[in-house]
C-alpha cells in the first residue's frame, strides 16, 4: 500500500470513529434538568450531612490533618471542596465550548468533526448548567480556578482555531485528571451524597466520550506534523499537563482560604508527599500511553516529564486503574 492510500485508508477510519462517537452521542445523552431529580428530598444539600466527609481517594481527604479534624469541620471543608472542584469544572467546560465553536467555524461542510465537536458542545454545556446548580444549592461562594487561570480564560479558546492540536491537548490535560478522580471515588465504593454521587455518574459517562475524541485526534493528526512541529509539540504536552492538572486539582489560594486549610497542608499535599506524588504520576498514564502512539514521547520531552514528576510507566489501555498501573 502507496503512503498515499494509507493516509486514504487512516482518514476513513478516523472519521467512522466519529460517526460511531456521534451516534452515540444521540443514543446516550443527559440533561442536567431532566435527568437529575434536583427537587427529591433525597437529594437536597442538608450542610450537616456527614456523607460530606471527603473520602481518602481525594488528596485532601486522605490527608492526616484532615483526618484530625472534628467531624462538623470535615463536614464544612468536604462540602467547600466538592463545590469549588465543581466551581472549576464548570470554568474549564466553557472554554472548551468556546474553543469547539471556535474550531468548527472553518471546518468544511460535510465534515465529521463538526457534528461530533458540536455534539460534545451541547452535552458540555449541560455539564455547566449540572455543576452550577450543585453550586448554586451548597450555598458555598465557590471562586473556581486560581486568578491566572481565570484571567486567561477568555483567549486559550483561540488556540482552538490558531493551533488546535496544543488546544485538544490542554482539553485532555483538563479532562484526565477529573475524569480520574471522578472514577476513583465512584470504583471506592463509600457511601457518598446522592446528588454528587448522580452528577459524578453522569460526568464519567459523556466524559468517556469526550476524552475517546480528544485520543482519537491526537493520533490522527500528530503523525502529520512536520519533525520540528511535533518535536515542539511533545515539549509542550508534558507542560499543559501539569498546568491544567493544578488549575484542576490543587485548591486556589482563595478557595484555600475559605476551607481554612494551612498552608503546610497544602504544600505537604501538592506535591511533597509520595502519596501524592503516586496520584500525581496516576493522573496521566493515559496521556503517556497517547504520547508513545502518537509520536509525542521523544527523548527530549521524556526527560521533561520526570522533571515535571509525571513520568511514569504508560497505561495499557484507556482508564486502567491505577491499582493495576503499580
Amino acid at each position: 500500500m502507496t503512503a498515499v492510500e494509507q493516509e486514504t485508508t487512516s482518514a476513513a477510519a478516523y472519521e467512522d470513529r466519529l460517526r460511531i462517537l456521534s451516534e452515540a452521542s444521540v443514543d446516550q445523552h443527559f440533561d442536567a434538568f431532566e435527568d437529575i431529580a434536583w427537587d427529591d428530598p433525597a437529594y437536597a444539600v442538608d450542610p450537616d450531612d456527614p456523607r460530606w466527609i471527603l473520602p481518602e481517594v481525594d488528596t485532601l481527604g486522605g490527608h492526616r490533618w484532615y483526618r484530625s479534624l472534628p467531624q462538623e469541620d470535615q463536614i464544612r471543608i468536604g462540602l467547600m471542596r466538592q463545590a469549588n472542584v465543581a466551581k472549576v469544572g464548570l470554568q474549564f467546560e466553557q472554554i472548551l465550548v468556546a474553543g469547539l465553536m471556535n474550531y468548527t467555524f472553518a471546518l468544511p461542510n460535510r465534515s465529521a468533526e463538526f457534528r461530533y465537536c458540536t455534539h460534545e458542545a451541547t452535552e458540555e454545556t449541560h455539564h455547566t448548567q449540572m455543576f452550577q446548580e450543585f453550586v448554586n444549592r451548597t450555598g458555598v461562594d465557590a471562586p473556581g480556578g486560581p486568578l491566572l487561570f481565570r484571567v486567561l480564560a477568555p483567549f486559550l479558546p483561540l488556540f482552538a482555531r490558531w493551533t488546535p492540536l496544543p488546544f485538544f491537548l490542554g482539553v485532555l490535560a483538563g479532562e484526565e485528571p477529573i475524569d480520574h478522580l471522578q472514577k476513583s471515588i465512584l470504583r471506592a465504593g463509600r457511601t457518598m451524597h446522592p446528588l454528587l454521587q448522580r452528577i459524578m455518574q453522569i460526568h464519567v459517562a459523556e466524559e468517556a466520550r469526550h476524552i475517546g475524541f480528544a485520543h482519537q485526534y491526537v493520533e490522527n493528526h500528530a503523525p502529520r506534523l512536520s519533525r520540528v512541529r511535533r518535536a515542539a509539540v511533545a515539549l509542550i504536552l508534558p507542560i499543559l499537563m501539569r498546568f491544567l492538572c493544578d488549575v484542576i486539582v490543587v485548591p486556589s489560594r482563595k478557595a484555600q482560604a475559605q476551607m481554612g486549610v494551612p498552608r503546610w497542608v497544602v504544600k505537604d499535599l501538592y506535591w511533597r508527599d509520595p502519596a501524592s506524588r503516586k496520584m500525581l504520576r496516576d493522573l496521566f498514564a493515559d496521556v503517556r500511553m497517547l504520547a508513545e502512539n502518537s509520536g509525542l514521547m521523544t527523548r527530549s520531552s521524556r526527560l521533561l516529564w520526570r522533571l515535571l514528576k509525571i513520568d511514569g510507566r504508560a497505561a495499557r489501555f484507556r482508564s486502567e486503574p491505577s491499582s493495576a498501573a503499580a
